[in-house]
């Protein structure tokens, strides 16, 4: 099945633009989640990887950090331009070792490599200012210098897009990483080190550390005076966590967290387009996605006929093994995701709720779990309040504007929500009323490498993407002069 695709895939650490074996020998495997297989044995990083590879980024800083703007930028456009280029075989490794079907594989390639190119233009915007005090007459002289080292740790739900989001933004302002990804999937981001490499990224400015050990090697660069910033993208638990560690040393977070996204549905929405935006906005990744929707709420003059048209999409959907021809939905990533969704659909179903399609996990091999539609989920529904993370989709209907405005911010999450009306006017000024760092307003697809994104409440703190996600590795530096 796998071909020459994971012959001579690296599978070590990635420190000072060398490969190297955890200094403890230490190595996991790595699963591919439809057959329940591993197909790799990756190195297992160790504090005292973790601190090499602080080494490695501390002797690189300097040098990094001077370079010209335009020079950091071409390094990042040539890392856009052999990404593209290896675009298929970096898609089929992220669905061998993430399950996600291999379109959506190669729509995660394409949006990854953009987080390059995006960030090699902006890299050379780092704009400050000149002004005259008004009261003293001293010139004041405003620019950003690159903040320094920065941990990253990134999730396994989108492996490729989740690096660059940071990578790219990091380069371009000028500071070194070291990136942890997640242990069920390290694979991608191992393979795109040698096209970073080629690209003309210098030893040491990106090191990668997969380990199952992640909470003492991350802890251990977060103790380090030498760090500067933290980013993360994961659960909002974990997100906590690491904010009270880097506390401790006042480090510069990032966190891109949880989500329980609202799918609202008026009376006059367009069904055809509400229900293809649902499926881009449910079944990105198999809903394994903190974007994904998770509580859809529809005008009960439509509810019905929505219901049934999601229906029938979801129905058609083609299970199996991402790399199979013709498979839409792939397995969730591990056991752990799936047992998670059949506990939360048995807890709706318990409560009241109808499965309209799916609703049961498919004997065999594989963490496989069927496209689901669930109708009357009642609001004490665990699936109400919970990330599902999986290709579940909750049906509640309303009739009121502000019960159902209530309903979406009666939430700790405030990553994203999704509003579907021919009204623009009405629209936007939902929109503006809900509590989300972003809104879909007529579109079931938010992520894009030229905005924002991020949440409020609960979902985060900063923004990645646009110029935003730029400023998150630069410190702001005010100079009074007089001439």
């Amino acid at each position: 099945m796998y071909g020459d695709l994971l012959k001579g895939l690296p599978t070590d650490l990635w420190i000072g633009g060398s490969w190297r074996p955890a200094s403890d020998q230490a190595r996991f495997d790595v699963l591919d989640p439809a057959t329940e297989k591993a197909v790799a044995s990756v190195a297992s990083a160790s504090e005292s990887d973790a601190a090499a590879a602080l080494d490695a980024a501390a002797a690189s800083f300097a040098d990094w950090a001077a370079r010209k703007p335009r020079e950091r930028a071409e390094v990042l456009r040539k890392a856009f331009e052999l990404m593209t280029r290896d675009a298929e075989r970096l898609a089929r490794i992220i669905t061998v070792e993430n399950g996600k079907p291999l379109a959506d594989s190669r729509a995660e390639v394409a949006y990854a490599a953009e987080f390059f190119r995006w960030y090699a233009e902006e890299a050379v915007r780092n704009i400050g200012n000149v002004s005259r005090a008004p009261s003293s007459g001293a010139r004041i002289v405003v620019h950003h210098k690159p903040a320094g080292i920065a941990v990253l740790v990134t999730p396994w739900n989108f492996p490729a897009a989740m690096a660059t989001r940071k990578i790219g933004p990091a380069l371009a302002a000028g500071c070194p990483v070291v990136l942890k990804p997640a242990s069920e999937t390290p694979l991608t981001m191992l393979a795109l080190m040698p096209l970073l490499e080629a690209a003309g990224v210098p030893p040491g400015v990106v090191n990668v550390l997969p380990s199952r050990r992640s909470g003492p090697v991350v802890g251990r660069m977060l103790k380090d005076p030498r760090t500067r910033v933290v980013s993360f993208t994961g659960s909002t638990e974990v997100g906590r966590m690491l904010l009270t560690q880097a506390a401790a040393n006042i480090l510069k977070p990032a966190m891109e967290l949880g989500g329980n996204a609202p799918f609202i549905v008026f009376e006059d929405a367009d069904i055809e387009a509400a229900v293809a935006g649902a499926m881009v906005a449910k079944m990105r990744n198999m809903g394994e996605a903190c974007t994904a929707a998770n509580r859809f709420y529809v005008h009960e003059a439509v509810r019905a006929q929505f219901a049934a048209r999601l229906t029938e999409e979801m129905a058609t959907l083609k299970a199996g093994h991402g790399l199979d021809e013709g498979v839409t939905l792939g397995p969730l990533v591990n056991k752990d995701g799936r047992d998670k969704v059949v506990e939360l659909v048995v807890d709706a179903v318990r409560r009241g709720a109808r499965v309209l399609t799916g609703g049961k996990a498919p004997q065999g091999t594989g963490f496989f779990y069927p496209a689901t539609v669930i109708d009357n989920v009642p609001d004490d529904a665990l699936m109400m309040r919970e990330e599902i993370f999986g290709p579940v989709a909750a049906i509640q209907s309303f009739t009121d504007e502000a019960d159902v405005i209530a309903k979406a911010n009666g939430t700790e999450y405030g990553l994203v929500a999704y509003v579907y009306t021919r009204d623009l006017a009405r629209g936007l000024r939902i929109s503006e009323q809900l509590d989300f760092g972003m809104v879909g307003l007529n579109r079931g697809l938010v992520s894009d490498p030229a905005a924002p994104f991020g949440g409020m409440k609960q979902s985060g703190l900063g923004r990645e993407g646009a110029h935003d996600g730029l400023m998150e590795f630069l410190e702001t530096q005010y100079i009074s002069a007089e001439w």
